[in-house]
Formats: C-alpha cells, structure tokens, sequence
C-alpha cells in the first residue's frame, strides 16, 4: 500500500524548498511582491512536484537497474498512480497560478508546464536536456514577476537558469561519475552565476523623500538622517553578496570535490549541494531586488534544506 512518505519520496517532497525562491526573486525584481506572491510560490510548488513524479514515471524502465530503491521500480507506488499525480498536480498549479494571477501569470504557467514535461518525456537524455530545465526555472521566475515589469526580472531568470544548468550538467552523471572537466565548467559557471547575483541593481535600494515634506522638516537632524541612509545603503548594498558568496561557498565547494574525485557519489553530493543550495542564490537574488529582509528569510531555506535531505533524497 502507497504511504504518504513513497509520495513525498516520489515528489522529493523536501526539495521543493528550493522552488518558492524563484517566484519571490521574480516578483521583488519586477517590483510584483504583493499579497498573491506566496499563492503564485505555491503553484510553483505544486508544478515542481508534478515534475519529479513525471520524471519518475518517464524513468521507471532505467530505474529499475540503476536505482531499483527508488518508489515505482521497487513497487511501492505504481506507475498509473505516478503519472496521476503529476497530472493531477500540473492542473493544480496551472489552475492556482490562473486563479490568483490571472491572465498574465497564466500565460507563463502553462508554458512552464508544458516545459516541464517536455523535459522529462522527451529533452533529459538528450544534449538539450540542460538548457530546457533551465528553461523551466527562468520561466519559473518570470511567473513571480508576472504582476510587474517582466523585462526587469529577466536578469534574475537567466541567473537562476544558469545555475540550473549546472546542476542539470552534473546530474547527467549521477549513476557514472564525471570526468574533471565537466565540475571545471560548471564551477566557473557558477562562479558567474553568484558573481551576477553579489551585484546591486543601481537605484533598488534608494528612499524617495517622503510626499509633503517641508524644507524646515528636511533640515532636522540632517546629518543623522543622511547617516543613516548611509549605513541602510550600505548594508542593502552588501547583503546581496554576502548571501552569493554562501551560495558559492556551499556549492562551489562540493564541485570542487567532484574535481578531486569524479565518482558517482560526489557527483550526487555536487547535485544535492546546487539543489539545497539554490535558495541562498534566490535570496541574493531577492535583496538584489530591494527586498532585503525577505532575501535573508529565503536564504534560510538552504540550511533546513540540507537537514531534510538527509531525509529524503533532493535527487
């Protein structure tokens, strides 16, 4: 009989927060954050979810050699009641998606889904594999960003794809092993991706004078004012690096690893760290955009991330 612990083993159930990030990054970079964001991160969710049991299902014959443990090759959930829910799951985030963001948040969600599983049914096992699960993360930004300016959260979509693309790159080489140039090129790439991300958008952090204000109100305590700004600028300034170098630290170091030692298990280790790792990026991301305290609170995700994956596996 199927448990809810072989569903959220099939869904990679801790993984998914890895996932609300992308819309919140979205929304802060398109000026969108607003009451519907957390509704908009949770179809995300919800398509995440339905990709990981799509995937399952579309790898239930080679999983049954290489990872028989897994929940469909080891007959704990069957491979109907797999493609139920990732089907049951996609018309759920598309259908909250729609809901909550209507027409433009629409118009991204169901090109996501249709990315989603167009990767796993057809793109995985080929060389395009890589760039269309990246695809699907930068659409996945983009989904926050729809209640805005979608061109400005671009930046922040083609950095999280990028980083997507590294850790699709390695987990091609979870069951073999890597050779060492291929943890080379994606840990240059991820040092670009977290270079992008430590970088302040010009002007997200300045404080418009206040609507009405006097020139005598204005000259009060002006030094302490600018003082203060100062040290606000500063900090906003700072902390999206602050939080790229942890995304770099954690993931750049478990690559580094896979360049001493290619073997399959630190490929999959490398892959856990990216997967674990990405909402420190999406914080970074999310300060980038303004919102400088809710970046930290996404980045916190990572740590809790890495506890649950000892859990249940992110990959």
């Amino acid at each position: 009989m199927t448990t809810l612990a072989d569903l959220a083993e099939l869904v990679r159930a801790p993984a998914a927060l890895s996932v609300p990030g992308d819309v919140i990054a979205g929304a802060a970079a398109a000026g969108a954050l607003s009451p519907r964001t957390p509704a908009l991160a949770g179809a995300s969710v919800l398509l995440y979810w339905a990709g990981m049991a799509a995937n399952d299902w579309s790898d239930r014959g080679l999983d049954a050699e290489e990872r028989p443990e897994r929940p469909i090759p080891s007959g704990r959930v069957t491979p109907a009641a797999a493609v139920g829910l990732a089907a049951g799951l996609t018309a759920a985030g598309v259908g909250l998606a729609a809901a909550v963001g209507g027409r433009r948040a629409a118009a991204l969600a169901v090109p996501l889904a249709a990315t989603i599983w167009g990767y796993d049914l057809l793109a995985k096992n080929t060389a395009a594999g890589p760039a269309v699960m990246a695809a699907c993360r930068g659409l996945d930004v983009l989904l926050g960003a729809s209640g805005g300016r979608i061109t400005r959260a671009l930046p922040a979509a083609a950095t999280v794809a990028a980083h997507t693309w590294t850790v699709t790159a390695l987990s091609r080489r979870e069951v073999t092993g890597a050779d060492a140039t291929l943890p080379m090129r994606t840990l240059a790439g991820t040092a670009l991706v977290a270079t992008s991300a430590a970088v302040a958008v010009p002007g997200a952090f300045r404080t418009a004078n206040p609507a009405g204000a006097t020139d005598r109100a204005e000259t009060v305590d002006e030094t302490g004012v600018r003082a203060g700004r100062s040290r606000s600028a500063t900090i906003a300034a700072l902390l999206p690096a602050v939080l790229a170098g942890w995304y770099a630290a954690r993931y750049g170091a478990a690559q580094a690893e896979v360049v001493r030692d290619p073997s399959a298990k630190r490929v999959r280790a490398a892959v856990g760290a990216g997967i674990t790792g990405l909402p420190a990026l999406q914080g970074a991301l999310t300060a980038r955009g303004g919102a400088g305290l809710l970046g930290v609170a996404v980045a916190a995700a990572a740590p809790l991330g890495r506890r649950l994956a000892r859990k249940v596996s992110p990959t």
